[in-house]
């Protein structure tokens, strides 16, 4: 919903985790607890978990990635206070390919600071141009796996380098619910019509790429059609990048 900026959350949890931490050896106790005289193992056990996690999320407090929960917090473009910015999600206003303005990246952001686009029709036509495959993301502003995948996948810097400098890159949000110009309306083949990016970027995947969830990686040639099989949620990261060679392969194939 947009409510918590990355560190507020992140703090919230510190100060529960830690206070519970408290509360079962007895530190904390309210108007009708009786006094804890001895700490049993099982509420020991409990008090350590806790406790550590809460100095596992303090470091994130600062920027620190935070793998294991990278799906369950808010977007680290929301939090203002990072000391180390390898990482930080950002939204360019161009790509490496072309100086052209990123239509949605006022709103839509790329982890890593990749250069992509967030419009099929865009993306399609800049991939024309660099003359270079396209890699298309079905994802979700909500989605947790699609957090993780980039956070466990897309983190490691091989992965970084091929999207980068091999392909053009467009981020399909089938959840986003911002409302897209009257021209730009979609009226799908039962007569409804869709007024919001989410809906019709979910339109899209489902139509043409026959995909209704997240995350989906597609890998389109000049024709727009698959080069390789799509890949879904895999956190295998060789054979993220075996997929990644297997697309630049099968696109050379074509020239």
């Amino acid at each position: 919903w947009g409510l918590l900026d990355r560190e507020v959350y992140l703090a919230i949890w510190i100060v529960v985790f830690t206070l519970l931490g408290f509360y079962l050896l007895g530190k904390i106790r309210f108007a009708h607890d009786d006094e804890l005289k001895h700490v049993s193992v099982t509420r020991l056990t409990l008090a350590i978990a806790s406790l550590s996690f809460a100095v596992y999320m303090f470091p994130g407090m600062f920027g620190a990635p935070l793998k294991a929960l990278s799906g369950y917090l808010p977007p680290m473009h929301t939090q203002d206070f990072v000391i180390n910015t390898q990482g930080v999600v950002s939204a360019p206003s161009a790509t490496a390919q072309t100086t052209e303005k990123i239509k949605y990246a006022d709103i839509l952001h790329w982890p890593y600071d990749l250069p992509g686009y967030f419009d099929l029709a865009q993306a399609e036509a800049a991939a024309r141009e660099a003359d270079k495959p396209l890699f298309v993301d079905i994802t979700g502003i909500s989605c947790v796996n699609c957090r993780e995948m980039e956070a466990r996948v897309w983190s490691d810097p091989r992965v970084q380098q091929i999207l980068r400098d091999d392909y053009v890159l467009v981020a399909l949000y089938t959840d986003d619910k911002t409302k897209v110009p009257e021209n730009e309306w979609v009226t799908t083949a039962g007569g409804k019509v869709l007024k919001d990016i989410g809906r019709i970027n979910s339109y899209i995947a489902q139509t043409r790429f026959g995909v209704n969830g997240q995350p989906n990686y597609l890998i389109l040639g000049r024709d727009g059609q698959e080069l390789v099989p799509k890949r879904a949620y895999n956190l295998d990261v060789e054979a993220y990048i075996d997929f990644l060679k297997s697309g630049v392969e099968a696109y050379n194939k074509t020239k």
